[in-house]
């Protein structure tokens, strides 16, 4: 058996390019639902690979994972959105921090970019600063769903014979005769012939438990606005010139047709600290400005939010084998989600197979194409009619913000969602203006009727956080 700590979009993606070899295949998440950790809260950006260190294990892996979101998006039926990135200059200072990206994007191998004028860069994008000079433009990066890659790769994983297990926290690893007992905090154990470490904010810590030292990873917190669907900002990612820290405070829109705004980049202590705070949402709202001065704080902020990315003093991934069969996926930082796709790839052609000396043979069986289930609203109308012609549920809205119908939710939880969150990333649902005002009684309820819950211990997504304490009337 091979076991994949983590359930993010690296843990995901390993798990689902293992399995193109292994039927058996456990994916093991501490969380009670996969993509809850760093995957749930970032830009969702698929960066072009011009911006990181020539050299770095980074910048190794950047553009060849940006080159291979066409294929995710095809075989894991998944939205990847090329909407382009433009790295703005304001300034003479900045303008220099574009040659030097320019000169990065020469050494990564990256071809795809442009250098922009005032005129050429503001025809593009009318709403931006006008004192803009000129921009690095990619049209080769793009916006996703990250939690639907994974969500999708983990359905890929045991449609074909693998495993995604949930609130399995690894605690306790043996070595037992050139395998790992794996125990967990809920007292299950497993063997396992190899193991992958893809822990994200954890995987330090899971690598103490290999008797493995890596990088120490300290949270890195990012808050963020998002803004609504019914004002046009901008049409492509507008960054700021970045800084040694960070890529900066940026503006974009989003697959589903709003515009987020941020990250701040605060080093804290706390893995958990997904707080927002007044001076945070402060600077996204100054910096964001300064790039988009139409952007409207006062009337159009639908949610703020907070997410958590592992940082290290090396500023770089650390992807390597350790002690045994364990390979260690370690401070997968910015850009680790453009970079997933080649580091599943690395793992499993090159740290398995050539390091470890694992012969791996592709399986015939293997299904390539998971089908997703569909948005009603996005199919046509005839084709929507026909089905609550079969069935009426098709025909109940849910959640009016995003036009989820009961039908999906309730196929959804037929999937295994059983929280609001489950629901949530799975359909939309609740993730429009309102937030759920709306729709998350009737969400609570259909979850309660469909799986025999009582609603009070229907769970907004981890262990105590309940919507209601004690027995109500559900309408």
């Amino acid at each position: 058996m091979i076991a994949v700590i983590g359930a993010g979009i690296v843990g995901s993606l390993i798990a689902r390019e293992i399995n193109k070899y292994i039927e058996d295949v456990y994916i093991f998440e501490a969380n009670n639902r996969i993509a809850a950790g760093v995957t749930k809260g970032n830009s969702a950006i698929i960066h072009g690979g011009y911006d990181d260190e020539p050299g770095s294990v980074r910048a190794e892996f950047c553009y060849r994972g940006n080159k291979l979101y066409d294929e995710i998006s095809q075989e894991l039926s998944v939205e990847v959105k090329r909407v382009g990135s433009h790295v703005v200059a304001l300034n003479e200072d900045d303008l220099k921090a574009i040659d030097e990206l320019e000169e990065r994007a020469i050494q990564n191998g990256v071809k795809e970019y442009e250098i922009l004028d005032k005129a050429e860069l503001l025809k593009m994008e009318p709403n931006l600063n006008e004192n803009a000079l000129r921009s690095l433009y990619c049209p080769i990066a793009a916006i996703t769903e990250p939690w639907e890659t994974v969500i999708q790769a983990a359905k890929s994983v045991e449609i074909n014979g693998g495993k995604v297990l949930k609130n399995k926290k690894l605690v306790e690893v043996k070595k037992k005769d050139n395998k790992f007992e794996l125990f967990f905090e809920d007292g299950s154990s497993y063997i396992a012939d190899l193991v992958i470490n893809a822990a994200g904010l954890y995987a330090d810590e899971v690598a103490k438990l290999f008797g493995d030292e890596v990088p120490y990873i300290f949270p890195r917190k990012g808050e963020y606005i998002l803004l609504g669907k019914d004002v046009k900002y901008v049409n492509s990612v507008i960054f700021p010139t970045p800084s040694k820290i960070t890529k900066g405070c940026l503006v974009m829109p989003t697959v589903d047709g709003g515009y987020l705004a941020g990250p701040t980049a605060q080093n804290i202590k706390s893995k958990k600290d997904l707080s927002t705070t007044q001076e945070g949402l402060l600077e996204v709202r100054e910096k964001s400005l300064s790039l988009v001065p139409t952007l409207d704080f006062s009337r159009n902020v639908v949610k703020t939010f907070a997410g958590l990315r592992p940082e290290t003093k090396e500023k770089d991934f650390h992807i390597d084998v350790g002690g045994g069969n364990v390979i260690h996926v370690s401070g997968i930082r910015s850009p680790g989600l453009t970079a997933a796709p080649a580091i599943a790839k690395y793992v499993v052609e090159y740290l398995i197979q050539e390091k470890l000396h694992i012969n791996l043979e592709k399986r015939k069986n293997y299904i390539n194409h998971i089908e997703k289930v569909p948005h009603l609203v996005d199919e046509d109308y005839d084709y929507w009619e026909r089905v609550i012609q079969e069935d009426p549920d098709a025909g109940e809205m849910i959640c009016y913000c995003n036009k989820i119908t009961k039908k999906e939710i309730k196929e959804a939880i037929k999937n295994g969602a059983r929280t609001l969150d489950d629901v949530k990333f799975i359909t939309r649902a609740s993730f429009g203006e309102c937030q759920g005002s709306f729709c998350v009684p009737k969400i609570l309820k259909i979850i309660s009727e469909e799986t025999g819950l009582k609603p009070e211990e229907v769970l907004q997504n981890e262990e105590g956080s309940w919507i209601i304490d004690s027995e109500v009337r559900m309408i």
